[in-house]
């Protein structure tokens, strides 16, 4: 054995378990349903696809075809609100979707909110499908550890987000071992390294990076734009989308020993600057939602603000983590309708699978250190289907720069990620005949190949 065939015999790979499959495209775009029979052939695997690329429309095409296969009954995991919108879309394509919220029998293709699935018996089921996975990243919360134990013997999984990891390698490791390719630990073993300056943080070695994003790519599919895989993407190409900051001067006394405030960097001190700014930031938003008469989504993170915009603005729709389920889910649903012109809330509770292309502005009413949430929380509006530019607008104050510098730090990373994986993902659908823009079905020869006597006879 040589030398490379040794090393690569130790590094991890993931065998599939799913089985081919002809995808009906009746209702799905060509890159999608290419997408489909991908992760159908995988059969535990993660589609990383962009926002508006419709992960919905795939979700179920898979759990359609695991239960054609095997029968038994797939469950769905959504969002709130999310899952009423998803049953609507499988009605569009003649898939019955039943939308469980207490305890009842699985049956078929079922969907809930991630708050309720301690309420169904999950022991029997063909598959699951985590919908906005990116709820998994963290490998500490108790929401991973959860899902992980109840799916474990899960035959089928498929988990679909746009933001798997945002800013972090490490975090494609839960999905990993939520997926059952391997543990979070042994991938970092295998792949990272302590970083020599902060031993808590890991850094890709440089050596595995190619590998990496190979073994990734195995199990997960990242794609920006159907282009990214030899599809035509001119349809998603989006209206433009204008960030407009909005800074708020902040009357704080300096710290002891300094001649001025200086930028917020503890989170104790965004805090304060946060608290010293709430009034001109809510009366500045609230000036511009009500010169206009459309749609607006108005994003907060603190109780305070959420009240006082609610307060501020004509016609507001507050919805707040207090609030039970079924009202959260019915103020959403009536804002996706058009029932009620403004809604204010904040990204971790409606921030995740909405679809709001009727609103083209967007209002934050404060900066986050998550660029997760900011980017999610963007993408409810500014995504396929959307026909009007998109404006957004950034209330924030003139102590909290280093947080929107950071955010933009972590664009960067993010982007470099998904640039990266998606080069792989190209390569990984074309390697199993998925075909490409022009063809997306197997080669099978009919006729056995005849060699000329000359070649024979050589």
């Amino acid at each position: 054995m040589s030398y490379s065939a040794f090393i690569d015999n130790k590094l991890s790979k993931f065998e599939s378990v799913g089985f081919d499959v002809e995808i009906n495209s009746e209702f799905l775009f060509d890159f999608q349903a290419a997408l489909v029979r991908w992760a159908v052939s995988v059969g535990r695997c993660a589609l990383f696809a962009d926002t508006g690329l419709g992960k919905t429309r795939m979700q179920l095409a898979w759990a359609n075809n695991i239960i054609r296969k095997h029968g038994g009954a797939v469950l769905i995991l959504s969002p709130l609100a999310v899952a009423e919108q998803t049953r609507l879309e499988g009605e569009v394509m003649g898939i019955d979707v039943t939308h469980v919220r207490e305890t009842q029998a699985i049956e078929g293709i079922c969907i809930t909110n991630y708050e309720r699935v301690h309420k169904f018996d999950c022991s029997n089921l063909s598959g699951v499908i985590l919908d906005e996975s990116s709820i998994i990243k963290h490998h500490d919360a108790k929401t991973f550890s959860l899902l992980a134990s109840i799916f474990r013997n899960t035959p089928y999984k498929l988990c679909a987000t746009a933001t798997p990891a945002p800013n972090d390698w490490t975090e494609l490791g839960t999905h990993a071992e939520f997926l059952g390719v391997c543990s979070r630990t042994e991938m970092l073993s295998e792949f990272f390294i302590h970083d020599a300056a902060k031993t808590q943080d890991w850094r890709l070695k440089g050596h595995a990076r190619s590998d990496f994003w190979r073994w990734v790519s195995s199990w997960a599919s990242v794609v920006r734009n159907p282009a990214d895989i030899g599809f035509d993407g001119s349809r998603y190409e989006l209206p433009a989308l204008t960030i407009n900051h909005h800074v708020v001067k902040t009357e704080q006394d300096p710290i002891e020993g300094q001649l001025f405030a200086l930028e917020a960097s503890t989170l104790s001190e965004r805090r304060t600057a946060r608290r010293n700014s709430v009034n001109d930031r809510v009366s500045r938003c609230a000036d511009i939602v009500n010169s206009t008469n459309t749609p607006w989504v108005v994003w907060c993170e603190l109780n305070n603000e959420s009240e006082m915009l609610t307060a501020a603005i004509d016609g507001a729709v507050e919805v707040r983590g207090s609030m039970t389920l079924d009202q959260k889910e019915s103020a959403l649903m009536a804002f996706q309708r058009g029932e009620s012109r403004v809604i204010v809330t904040k990204p971790k509770i409606a921030g995740f699978g909405l679809n709001w292309q009727h609103c083209h502005k967007i209002a934050f009413v404060g900066v986050t250190d998550s660029y997760e949430s900011y980017y999610q929380a963007i993408r409810r509006c500014w995504r396929f289907g959307q026909d009007n530019p998109v404006d957004a607008h950034v209330f924030a104050s003139d102590l909290e720069g280093a947080v929107v510098a950071n955010l933009g730090r972590k664009e960067s990373q993010s982007s470099e990620m998904v640039a990266e994986m998606a080069a792989y993902t190209a390569k990984a659908i074309r390697s199993i005949g998925l075909g490409s823009a022009t063809s997306t079905n197997c080669y099978k020869p009919d006729n056995v190949i005849s060699l000329p006597e000359f070649i024979c006879a050589a």
